[in-house]
């Protein structure tokens, strides 16, 4: 397995610990006045979402993480466990609720994500950025609220629950950020 030096540090970069898999989410270098330059670094477990602070001096390494995606299609949630099948070998993975983290908000049947996989066995996913997104209840419109940007609770056909602008209404289309999960606009 292949090492990253302290030089090769950056974010997003994949590296094993302790056998667990994380991925830099900050690396700052710092040279103090005397002795050796440092490289303070936050790490986040792949696959528990703990967050590490460690401090690293120039010269030292880690090992490589051996985490790779590849491109799967959502099929169906039974009881809290969701199935996916990656699109080329056929393969099917399947993935707890709480693994996915936020993502399960955004999945439709047949929707394409890309699976992260460590070790060959699947650790999280990743919706496409932009889906649309039927919304299956709101609260309608309250009249003379046009003047500012008014939000409501929309509740989604995934059973998710985001904030949308007034004007929108039950049984319409919109289209939402999974990454930031913010409304973005109405589609027709």
């Amino acid at each position: 397995m292949a090492n990253y030096n302290t030089s090769d540090f950056r974010k997003g970069l994949k590296v094993q610990i302790d056998g667990n898999p994380y991925i830099m989410i900050e690396c700052n270098f710092v040279k103090p006045g005397k002795g050796q330059a440092l490289y303070k670094c936050k790490l986040r477990d792949l696959t528990r979402g703990t967050v590490l602070d460690r401090t690293y001096k120039s010269g030292d390494e880690l090992e490589a993480a051996d985490i790779h995606e590849t491109d799967t299609t959502f099929l169906y949630e039974m009881g809290g466990t969701y199935y996916f099948m990656e699109q080329e070998t056929f393969e099917q993975y399947e993935l707890p609720k709480e693994t996915l983290d936020e993502a399960w908000k955004y999945l439709l049947p047949e929707m394409a994500c890309k699976m992260l996989l460590f070790n060959n066995a699947p650790i999280g996913i990743t919706p496409p950025n932009h889906v649309i997104l039927k919304v299956v209840y709101t609260e309608p419109a309250v009249r003379g609220n046009t003047a500012t940007n008014v939000t409501k609770p929309a509740k989604l056909e995934t059973g998710a629950e985001i904030l949308v602008p007034n004007f929108v209404e039950n049984e319409e289309m919109i289209k939402v950020d999974t990454r930031t999960g913010e409304y973005i606009e109405r589609v027709k």
